[in-house]
């Protein structure tokens, strides 16, 4: 059978929302078929060429440089090249766990231990000589921050019970109790490890500064342009990285990121951008262009804030979940935009996922829209609220945040609710959700793998996750995530899931509105990068060349 076949008929059923004229079509398959067949496995089998500096989009600003106490992908793509992890994935063999700064390591049979031992004459970007006491510094801080700092994966690894250094080179941790999914999140692009040092001296300092033992060394920052980086002569990877320096481009915005594309001035955007920006590029720039499509770990979710009237009873969260009619959402936005699926708390399709007919039984998942929105008003009118106004608080992102905010404000419309839709900048906005002050609001969920201990963390009681950004505390959710977190049956656990997204959705706190589908452009002369499921992987650009 002919692999090309199904995304014929992919691009087929969009040809006639996102183009004018089926005449581009051909022209355009034969571009996008071409980048996802063998030629681009092809290209990175080529041998390498040394020098030049890569420049890519990054669509929004990070707000800090601290990745433990980060959820956007702004962060990530800022950081990475400077930094290195214990654990990172193969992208070749995803979701495969391979060593980063670890040479080695060993799992004990009960998973209540795991030993790592370290590359030898590893040196951080100020030529101090890395050690296991810098890992340990690293984790004791993502575990069990000190007062003031914020770490987004505290939940994550709450199972940690101690952490012991019996040499420079080894480092061990000992469990509290099984956590089956421990060594992928040893594997996290956001578990930077930095300088004991540094910690010592200012535990809030990696919010500022950078000193890490990455491919790349930090050069500048210049707020509303860039991040730059040079090549680390030092970097323990022997021969990488390949390139002489990159620069990351703050595009905001969508045009100006596509126009500096198409001349050349910027190589890639590897977040993902939508099938029409998509379609403009390859009707623009034919063979020199290369597009690769995937799934993506990655949604956005409706917040309401439990702190504040009305979103304090559940019946109003209930209300508004109900009337988004998600199924035609899917339809309309993954035309316009990077969203497409609808699921639950884990991604469509993944081992654990409740299937449709099993998610549309949930609240604000029916199929059945007109009676879900007449059962909605009813809730409101319980609640005393029937002409309910607030404030959705958004993301000023073009993509997929604008498409989705516009989106909401029209559905709840239609059960008589008046909404202001409010945008502002990656940072502002990180910082009102972080300090609660929003009444509803879109966040996301932006996971680095397909593991449900991952994806339900999210969801913890606010105390237990400050990434809850619904500042919600249930202890029924919590005690089914800590059953699921030790069964390793996996019927058992898919159980557990159910029963976890059943609780969740029946309270309404927060809730998924739609998957996205994940579309990255690079210039052909962009080598080495490995397209994957999550756009937090893979952005260290060690082993990323071009070929010119």
């Amino acid at each position: 059978m002919d692999p090309s076949r199904p995304l014929i008929r992919e691009r087929s059923r969009l040809s006639g929302v996102l183009l004018e004229t089926a005449s581009l079509l051909p022209r355009i398959l034969a571009v996008v078929i071409l980048a996802l067949s063998g030629a681009v496995r092809d290209s990175h089998a080529q041998n390498p060429k040394r020098g030049g500096t890569l420049q890519f989009a990054i669509s929004a600003e990070t707000p800090h440089y601290d990745s433990h106490g980060s959820d956007t992908f702004a962060t990530v793509h800022f950081a990475a090249p400077f930094y290195s992890t214990l654990l990172r994935f193969n992208l070749d063999e995803y979701p495969q766990v391979i060593g980063d700064l670890a040479d080695g390591w060993t799992v004990a049979p009960d998973l209540m231990s795991y030993t790592f031992k370290l590359h030898r004459g590893v040196r951080f970007h100020d030529g101090k000589e890395l050690s296991s006491e810098d890992i340990k510094a690293s984790y004791d801080r993502l575990r069990d921050p000190p007062a003031g700092i914020v770490s987004t994966r505290k939940a994550t690894f709450a199972d940690i019970d101690t952490i012991e250094t019996p040499d420079p080179l080894t480092v061990v941790f000992k469990m509290k109790a099984v956590n089956a999914s421990m060594l992928e999140h040893f594997a996290s692009p956001w578990n930077a490890i930095y300088s004991i040092k540094d910690l010592a001296a200012d535990p809030n300092g990696p919010k500022t500064r950078v000193n890490g033992t990455g491919p790349f060394i930090f050069v500048e920052h210049i707020k509303g342009s860039h991040v730059s980086g040079r090549k680390n002569d030092d970097y323990f990877r022997k021969g990488l990285p390949y390139l002489d320096g990159f620069k990351g481009v703050f595009t905001l915005q969508a045009a100006a990121m596509l126009n500096a594309i198409q001349g050349g001035q910027l190589m890639a955007e590897f977040r993902g951008i939508s099938p029409a920006e998509r379609d403009r590029l390859v009707q623009a720039m034919g063979a020199k262009i290369r597009i690769e499509e995937s799934s993506w770990t990655v949604n956005l979710l409706v917040v309401f804030n439990t702190e504040r009237k009305p979103f304090d009873d559940a019946r109003v969260r209930k209300a508004l979940a109900m009337a988004i009619d998600r199924w035609g959402g899917s339809a309309g936005l993954s035309r316009i935009s990077t969203l497409r699926s609808v699921g639950g708390v884990v991604r469509p399709g993944s081992p654990l996922a409740a299937a449709p007919d099993e998610l549309a039984k949930l609240p604000g998942f029916s199929r059945d829209i007109k009676t879900a929105r007449e059962d909605a008003r009813k809730l409101l009118a319980d609640a005393g609220v029937p002409q309910l106004k607030f404030q959705l608080w958004n993301r000023n992102l073009a993509m997929p945040y604008t498409p989705a905010g516009i989106f909401l404000v029209d559905q709840w419309r239609q059960i008589g609710v008046e909404v202001e839709h409010k945008q502002s900048d990656t940072s502002p906005y990180i910082a009102a959700m972080t300090n609660g002050n929003f009444d509803v609001a879109i966040d996301f969920s932006n996971l680095f793998m397909d593991d449900s201990t991952l994806a339900l963390a999210k969801y913890l009681s606010f105390d237990k996750a400050p990434q809850n950004m619904s500042r919600s505390k249930d202890p029924e959710l919590d005690k089914l995530y800590e059953d699921h977190i030790r069964e390793r049956d996996p019927a058992k656990r898919k159980a557990l899931v159910a029963a976890f997204e059943k609780r969740l959705f029946e309270q309404g706190y927060q809730q998924p509105l739609l998957w996205w589908h994940r579309i990255v452009p690079t210039h052909k002369s962009v080598m080495g990068w490995k397209m994957s499921p999550s756009h937090n992987l893979g952005q260290d650009l060690a082993e990323v060349w071009l070929n010119v």
